[in-house]
C-alpha cells in the first residue's frame, strides 16, 4: 500500500450455534498459524438440535452473512446440525470456500475392530438428509459394519454452561453411553462438535474406546482449499489470534472460551 501501512491477513470464519466449534479452532490454529480466526456464537439461539430445518437454515445464513462482513478468506460452518441442514445453501451464495463438519463416519471404519460403531449426534444431524446419505455411502464401503446411532441430548447444553466434570454431567453422559455400550461398539463417533469438551467423562465410561473427532480433517481441507493463503508466518511473527462474536452476551461468551480453550 502506498502509505506503507499493512493489510490485515485475510481471517478465517468460523460459525457455531454456540461454543461447540471451539473444539475445531485448535486445529485451525496448527494447520494455519498465519490467519487470524473470527469465530461467531449464534448463543441466543442455541441449541439448534432441537430447531425445526427452516430455523436452522435461516439462523446458519445469518450467521455466515455476519462473519462474511469481516472480510473473512473462508468460512467454517463448525456445527454439524448447521451443517447438515444449511450448508448446500450458504455455499450458493458465499464467494469463498465454505468447509463443513460431518461425523467421521469413514475414519471410524478404519478404527474399528468388532464392527460395531456408535454415532453420537444431535437428533436434528441424525434425522438430516445430508447424514442419511452419508451414512448410507459410507455403509457400502463396508458392509459388514453396523452404526448404532444415538441423539445425545442434554450434551450441547452441558458445554454451553461450562459443566463438564460435575456428578451430573457424568450421569448424562452414562446414561447416552449406556445404550451403545450395551450393543457392544468398539469406537464412538463425536457427531457433534460439542461433545469433544466433554472427552473426560465420555473417556470415564468407555475404556478401550476409539473416540472419532473431526477437527483435524476439518483443518486439513481447509488448509487445502486455501492453498497460498494457508502459508506458515515468519519466524518473527506474532501469533495471530482469534476474535469471538456472539448472538447474545458477548462477554460471557469469551469467558467460557478462555475456559473450553486453557
Amino acid at each position: 500500500m502506498k502509505d506503507g501501512s499493512a493489510r490485515p491477513p485475510a481471517a478465517i470464519g468460523v460459525f457455531d450455534s454456540g461454543a461447540g466449534g471451539l473444539s475445531i479452532v485448535p486445529a485451525l490454529r496448527a494447520a494455519l498459524p498465519a490467519l487470524p480466526i473470527v469465530y461467531y456464537a449464534d448463543t441466543a439461539y442455541a441449541p439448534y438440535g432441537p430447531r425445526s430445518d427452516h430455523e436452522i437454515l435461516e439462523r446458519t445464513q445469518a450467521c455466515c452473512a455476519r462473519l462474511m462482513e469481516f472480510e473473512v478468506a473462508a468460512l467454517v460452518v463448525a456445527c454439524n446440525t448447521a451443517t447438515a441442514n444449511a450448508i448446500d445453501a450458504v455455499r450458493s451464495w458465499a464467494t469463498v470456500p465454505v468447509v463443513g463438519v460431518e461425523p467421521g463416519l469413514k475414519p471410524a471404519l478404519a478404527a474399528t475392530r468388532n464392527g460395531i460403531v456408535g454415532v453420537l449426534a444431535t437428533q436434528a444431524t441424525l434425522a438430516s438428509r445430508r447424514y442419511r446419505e452419508l451414512a448410507a455411502r459410507v455403509g457400502a464401503l463396508a458392509p459388514q459394519v453396523r452404526f448404532v446411532e444415538h441423539a445425545a441430548r442434554g450434551w450441547v447444553e452441558l458445554v454451553e454452561s461450562g459443566d463438564l466434570d460435575s456428578p451430573g454431567a457424568h450421569a448424562l453422559v452414562r446414561a447416552a453411553l449406556e445404550p451403545l455400550l450395551a450393543q457392544g461398539v468398539d469406537t464412538l463417533v463425536l457427531g457433534c462438535t460439542h461433545y469433544p469438551f466433554l472427552r473426560a467423562a465420555i473417556e470415564a465410561q468407555t475404556p478401550g474406546v476409539v473416540l472419532i473427532e473431526t477437527g483435524p480433517a476439518v483443518a486439513r481441507e481447509l488448509q487445502r482449499r486455501l492453498g497460498a493463503l494457508a502459508l506458515a508466518p515468519a519466524a518473527d511473527a506474532m501469533p495471530a489470534g482469534v476474535r469471538f462474536e456472539s448472538s447474545a452476551d458477548a462477554g460471557r461468551f469469551r469467558a467460557l472460551a478462555a475456559r473450553l480453550l486453557a
